[in-house]
């Protein structure tokens, strides 16, 4: 059995990162590739909702250890499915009441064994007006400055996870109208 190829796809809310993920499943599936995508923060609620946690943006607000909880159990899921390609969509960081807390830590690292590691972001303006316009999340009020801020601290944690794993990282820039490119490009920069 060919052993499959996991790669983490992160990016601060509003980049684009669904619309961008939902591209690249298409085009492989059109080259007869099959591929599964998993988002790590729903897995993460379904364990959640068992300690009676009903909304995915109320996870961040528990603590850094039932975090931690939620983290393992979410990739040791994703440590049994066996796709072809298996797409990790998820976030570099969480934002928490303690700061900045790493959505993808050593630990999840080892369980999940990532190939590459995928940085999506969007101009900080793009990002902005998208997060205001999204009435289906509980978003925190932000500006372009906090953007910037969580778009460095995206560069950082998804650096050291790549230092950690020995998997490569390509970073993307999600232009409104190009989203077809960007896929081409992510497909052929992991090999597919």
């Amino acid at each position: 059995m060919v052993e499959s190829k996991r790669v983490v796809i992160v990016g601060i809310p509003g980049v684009g990162k669904t619309t961008l993920v939902s591209t690249i499943v298409e085009l492989l599936n059109m080259k007869q590739t099959t591929v599964s995508v998993y988002s790590f923060g729903t897995i993460m609620l379904e364990e959640a909702k068992k300690n009676n946690i009903k909304d995915r943006d109320d996870i961040r607000k528990l603590s850094i250890e039932e975090q931690k909880k939620l983290q393992l159990l979410a990739a040791q899921q994703i440590a049994n499915f066996n796709d072809k390609v298996v797409i990790i969509d998820t976030h570099a960081f969480i934002s928490t009441a303690a700061g900045f807390y790493p959505g993808l830590p050593e630990y999840v690292l080892k369980i999940i064994k990532p190939a590459n590691f995928i940085s999506v972001s969007a101009r900080p303006e793009e990002i902005y007006n998208r997060r205001m316009n999204d009435t289906t999340r509980s978003r925190i009020i932000t500006s372009i400055e906090s953007i910037k801020k969580e778009m460095a601290v995206q560069e950082a944690m998804l650096s050291s996870c790549s230092v950690l794993s020995g998997s490569p990282i390509i970073s993307v820039l999600n232009k409104e109208g190009n989203i077809k490119d960007v896929a081409e490009y992510i497909i052929k920069a992991i090999g597919l």
